[in-house]
């Protein structure tokens, strides 16, 4: 079952832009933080960015501050990331993440649930 739907990635050149999405399938994660995870090539899957339940609270990696920005839209469930200036290393596998609980700060190591992930390529 999936329960967090990714889209946006594809093919960009080192500079440009994109923006993921995120929408949850079969429940709302509306009241729940949510976030990123990412997957290089022959790398160990890292946090990427989180945002809390209202919205009001934002954590980016230091690798993506001031290029990515992690936003929700709450009244139509969606949570995005705007990725600015990619870079190749910028390269993997973006997976959505929710964590069950309402709680602020989140675990950086793990989330309760996952989406299919979504591919992102940066060109040199």
């Amino acid at each position: 079952q999936v329960q967090l739907v990714e889209s946006g990635g594809g093919l960009v050149q080192a500079g440009g832009s994109l923006r993921l999405s995120c929408v949850p399938s079969g429940r709302t994660f509306s009241r729940s933080a949510m976030g990123w995870f990412r997957q290089a090539p022959g790398k160990e899957r890292e946090f990427v960015a989180a945002i809390s339940w209202n919205g009001l609270s934002t954590y980016n990696v230091d690798s993506v501050k001031g290029r990515f920005t992690v936003s929700r839209d709450n009244a139509k469930i969606t949570v995005y990331l705007q990725m600015n200036n990619l870079t190749p290393e910028d390269t993997a596998v973006y997976y959505c993440a929710a964590w069950s609980s309402n709680r602020w700060p989140v675990s950086t190591l793990d989330s309760d649930y996952w989406g299919q992930g979504t591919q992102v390529t940066v060109s040199s």
